[in-house]
């Protein structure tokens, strides 16, 4: 789909048009980045030449691809930007490795950005779309302006649409941060052009310490204004073959790791358009592009490697008019399916079908990309009918909690539970509970598989799900915690005893994009009680005051009264919101026991408190 629309519109060639105006000396008075506007569309290409002279201070005789060669295998995490520009990026409150960038090329673009920024914010006025572009480092660059952009367009709730294209760029970060962008659902704003030979974006997948010389010749060669004195540059042909092997060597390794690569080394990101001579393939599964970057590179030889680099503008044109000629590939006979014809397009529009040793591996690829790119989206469908299959246990809590609520015995539902005795009900409704946790851990289980889409924490359905049951379950919890007496052996619940997925699911209700405004006064008390932790703070507060009344060290006594305080300010204001339930405030739950005992525990320290001077109670 994203390959047909790039094919059937001018986006591509324009952009195209404009990294080549870029990458002229022209570029250099725009900051090393050349604006134009093509109706309610502006694009921003990004020079790979005149970058270095705007974004780096370094010594006369430095240059955008010492920098860049200095600092290959560099990765710095992309919040050391700061200013928080790429914030929706760098929040992962430490589930998984930083989101981290190549060092140089985060640099080129700081270096550049008040420019870029004045400039982009604008623009915003008077276009409805934007179009960022670069060849070459000028594409990373036009990455992270990019993820900037689409960082800064959702703090203001913007309604433009962007959309970056790079042709021939290097990697920009790591595994993280391709799980982040499609965290956001950014995938979709990439499209990374790369010819079938092209070195350059496969560059990084191999350690370059070892031959920083022929790479600073290599782009010198690429930004020199003539062509044609590269084997003079590089020494000779067995110089340019032992370049060449040495990516090669190290981008099997990636492509053979798959999904199990290492989270630390570089990764691909959005969708790839793998272009040749006879047509154009595109790829969004991370483990297929760096599979189909290696099948597509060793085909080649080591001179076309470097050539492929400069010969976009000739693919470009070509795509877009074989786009429109190709319902007549077939020669022969034809696929006894449309998915082994689509196949079959494909390794034609790559030049590989007559190619034994690479074809065959490319369709297991795409049978790969195909499976992957499914999977996670089949087992989500799979989850919601699973989670369907469960709401009996939870209605089942639901009307036991709310039986306890009106019983005469005016416990609520905390505490009934707690002092439960050998009831079938309550056997049956803690057997739920160990229901419910087995689905949730499972849950929990599969994201850290990466099971499930990269988003799938920020969409509403499994955060309203996932908090709906922390406020009904984690009660439960939190009474058989204290009824069991771990908090004699373990500690207190809240930092000893609290289940991984509680937290989690705190987490993502915190994240959760709702609008700023307050919640209207309620007029009544809520169904369930807003915070999930309440009754433990509840018995950590007893404790407390327990101590209070044996404890004869006054600093001791000073610590202890702070705690009984605070939370006392604390459960008033919810109380006074009403945003607890009624069991909280039913005549003989854990909470009112704790007021009496408060009551009790002031009069006997001083008598001439009373509990007018404390309003909560």
């Amino acid at each position: 789909m994203v390959a047909s629309f790039l094919a059937s519109t001018p986006l591509l060639s324009e952009a195209w048009k404009l990294c080549s105006v870029a990458n002229t000396a022209a570029a250099a008075p725009y900051g090393g980045f050349v604006p134009h506007q093509i109706g309610d569309v502006c694009y921003f290409a990004f020079s790979s030449n005149g970058i270095m002279t705007s974004s780096l201070s370094p010594s006369p005789s430095s240059s955008e691809e010492e920098e860049y060669s200095r600092c290959s295998r560099n990765l710095v995490a992309l919040g050391s930007a700061g200013h928080g520009l790429f914030s929706p990026l760098t929040n992962n409150n430490g589930e998984e490795e930083a989101v981290m960038v190549h060092a140089g090329l985060l640099n080129l673009f700081l270096g550049c950005f008040q420019a870029v920024q004045n400039q982009m914010v604008e623009v915003t006025k008077n276009s409805k779309s934007i179009v960022i572009t670069g060849h070459s480092i000028g594409g990373t660059t036009a990455s992270l302006c990019a993820l900037w952009l689409l960082s800064y367009l959702q703090s203001v709730s913007s309604s433009h649409s962007v959309l970056c294209i790079t042709f021939g760029s290097p990697l920009l970060g790591n595994e993280s941060l391709s799980r982040a962008i499609l965290r956001e659902r950014w995938g979709g704003n990439f499209c990374h052009v790369v010819s079938k030979y092209d070195i350059m974006p496969r560059l990084l997948f191999a350690p370059l310490a070892s031959c920083t010389t022929q790479l600073h010749l290599l782009m010198q060669h690429w930004t020199a204004p003539q062509f044609g004195n590269l084997g003079v540059q590089l020494g000779d042909e067995a110089n340019l073959a032992e370049l060449f092997l040495f990516v090669a060597a190290h981008l099997q390794v990636a492509s053979e790791a798959g999904e199990e690569r290492a989270t630390s080394s570089y990764c691909p990101f959005g969708n790839y358009l793998f272009c040749s001579q006879e047509g154009a393939l595109c790829v969004d599964n991370a483990a297929s592009v760096i599979k189909m970057m290696y099948l597509t590179f060793i085909a080649g030889n080591p001179s076309c490697c470097i050539e492929d680099h400069l010969k976009y503008g000739e693919y470009v044109g070509k795509f877009c008019s074989q786009f429109l000629n190709k319902r007549s590939f077939m020669q022969g006979e034809l696929p006894q399916s449309s998915w082994d014809a689509g196949v079959a397009l494909a390794l034609q529009s790559l030049g590989i079908s007559g190619q034994e040793s690479a074809s065959e591996p490319a369709k297991e690829c795409l049978k790969i990309a195909r499976r992957l790119g499914r999977t996670p989206n089949l087992k989500c469908a799979d989850l919601a009918v699973r989670l369907s299959r469960i709401t009996p246990y939870r209605a089942e809590i639901e009307w036991y909690k709310g039986s306890c609520d009106k019983s005469d015995e005016k416990l609520g539902y905390y505490d009934a539970f707690k002092q439960r005795g050998t009831s079938k009900r309550g056997h049956k409704v803690n057997m739920n509970r160990h229901k419910l946790a087995a689905f949730w851990n499972g849950v929990i289980e599969m994201l850290d598989k990466n099971e499930l889409p990269h988003d799938f924490h920020r969409r509403a359905k499994w955060v309203n799900a996932s908090q709906f049951y922390i406020l009904l379950v984690e009660p439960l919890e939190i009474a058989e915690y204290y009824r069991s007496n771990m908090h004699l052996v373990k500690g207190h619940y809240l930092k000893h005893g609290r289940e991984r997925r509680f937290e989690i699911f705190d987490r993502w209700w915190r994240e959760k994009r709702v609008n700023e405004e307050k919640n209207s006064k309620r007029i009544k008390f809520a169904g369930l009680t807003q915070d999930s932790c309440f009754w433990a703070k509840v018995e950590e507060a007893r404790e407390c005051v327990a101590h209070a009344r044996s404890e004869s060290d006054a600093s001791k006594q000073a610590l202890l009264w702070d705690s009984i305080n605070k939370f006392e300010m604390y459960a008033a204001r919810l109380v006074e919101r009403k945003e607890v339930s009624e069991d909280v405030v039913a005549k003989n739950s854990s909470y009112q026991k704790l007021l009496e005992e408060l009551t009790e525990l002031r009069s006997a320290v001083h008598p001439f408190w009373t509990a007018t001077q404390f309003p909560s109670l």
